[in-house]
């Protein structure tokens, strides 16, 4: 019964916060302000959910094959390769790091 409870509170509280986003009046939208922070508020998070994984090994901060992976994607990134090109440099050295013990 609890998990039916948690459905249910789940669902009224995604509901709330789709009330509330609708009900902000359109001028509060339009500042600048609120548009910059609209337009940089996804990168914060991607980021932060970044550094969460790969630097995350449960409740412990970890060092390993993923840093190199992200250095790598970060390098790439700086040579402006392509999205592809990242993720394929960022999973070939996280591979060959892993594969030489690390």
């Amino acid at each position: 019964m609890n998990i039916w409870i948690a459905i249910a509170a789940t669902a009224v509280g995604c509901y709330a916060v789709k009330l509330a986003g609708l009900l902000v009046p359109a001028g509060v939208l339009e500042r600048p302000v609120v548009r910059r922070l609209a337009a940089l508020l996804p990168v914060a998070l991607l980021a932060a959910l970044t550094a969460q994984q790969t630097f995350s090994d449960g409740h412990a901060l970890a060092v390993d094959a993923r840093a190199a992976g992200l250095a790598a994607a970060a390098v790439a990134l700086i040579l402006r390769a392509p999205f592809l090109i990242v993720v394929a440099a960022a999973v070939a050295v996280t591979a060959g790091v892993r594969a030489l013990g690390g």
